[in-house]
């Protein structure tokens, strides 16, 4: 295990015995959350640093002085707030100030000595999720892509290492409402195999998947997928970085990192989304293909009655 999880590991070690009532999350650490599971560049990481410090000055600061308290650009403050999943400043603003004002009501060590381990991480969880809630406000990207994604006979769904349980998902769910689903799960000269193959039978995109720690086959492979003409859209925890620049498109959704290992019920949800968006594109091949499955399975018995 690497020092940096193996740190992980044990300051997320769950307390044995330990009884926690339901509690309002301390003002701090409903920042934090507010910020985590965002990659953010050297600046954005000292403007959430000098909010989070300085949370009830802070919250009620104009972007200018903002900017100058920090030692940055305006735009970057802008930049900032969108890659935490804000429209711009004055969204993110609105968001922190109840929060500020909930710091000087009450006091976040009687409220933080209530909370156990688990609950910081599905706090944090329920942070990315509301961060996804404000990014759907506007539905078009995802509509987009789910359109693209339905056109593409066959489509390619990658995801490796960490990331494979979220493509695996992602295709036996597509295989219901699309004709031709290819898994790639295998990085190197596999994936480049299966993506030209892909390409050579008519698709034209790819979905990906890329979850920390972001794997170097993954970029490899978008790399190659790019080679070969076909088009990729990623789902990721990033804002920027190689594997965004590669893609064609980039939806990004928080992972919980409190724990050992990273969970991802924002990346769930966008899937589900990007799958409903697939079906609404084609409601006719949709409808039709969920009969065919259900007569099969009530044709073979596949399933428990409920």
């Amino acid at each position: 295990m690497p020092s940096r999880q193996r740190a992980r590991a044990q300051a997320s070690a769950i307390t044995p015995g330990r009884q926690a009532p339901d509690a309002e999350p301390a003002p701090v650490e409903r920042v934090r959350a507010l910020f985590g599971g965002h990659r953010l560049s050297p600046g954005q990481r000292r403007i959430a640093q000098y909010i989070t410090d300085n949370l009830t000055e802070a919250a009620f600061l104009s972007i200018t002085d903002l900017a100058d308290r920090v030692g940055v650009s305006q735009p970057s403050v802008t930049r900032f707030a969108a890659s935490v999943g804000f429209s711009g400043y004055p969204a993110l603003r609105e968001a922190l100030q109840p929060i500020a004002l909930s710091a000087v009501a009450g006091s976040p060590e009687t409220v933080e000595s209530r909370r156990n381990e688990l609950q910081t991480a599905v706090d944090a969880e329920i942070a990315n999720l509301e961060s996804l809630r404000r990014r759907f406000a506007d539905t078009d990207q995802v509509l987009g892509v789910g359109r693209e994604l339905a056109r593409s006979v066959p489509l390619t769904i990658l995801g490796l290492r960490i990331s494979t349980s979220l493509a695996e998902y992602f295709a036996y769910a597509a295989r219901r409402i699309h004709p031709d689903v290819r898994l790639v799960s295998r990085g190197g000269s596999v994936a480049y195999d299966a993506l030209l193959q892909s390409r050579e039978a008519g698709g034209t995109w790819v979905l990906a998947f890329a979850m920390p720690r972001h794997a170097k086959e993954t970029l490899a492979a978008i790399r190659a997928a790019r080679r070969t003409g076909l088009r990729t859209a990623l789902i990721t925890d990033l804002t920027m970085g190689p594997l965004v620049d590669e893609a064609d498109v980039a939806l990004t959704a928080g992972t919980g990192s409190r724990l050992v290992f990273d969970s991802y019920s924002a990346p769930g949800v966008l899937s589900a989304a990007i799958l409903q968006a697939m079906a609404d594109a084609d409601p006719e091949r949709t409808q039709q293909r969920l009969e065919q499955y259900e007569h099969a399975a009530e044709q073979h018995d596949f399933f428990i009655e409920d």
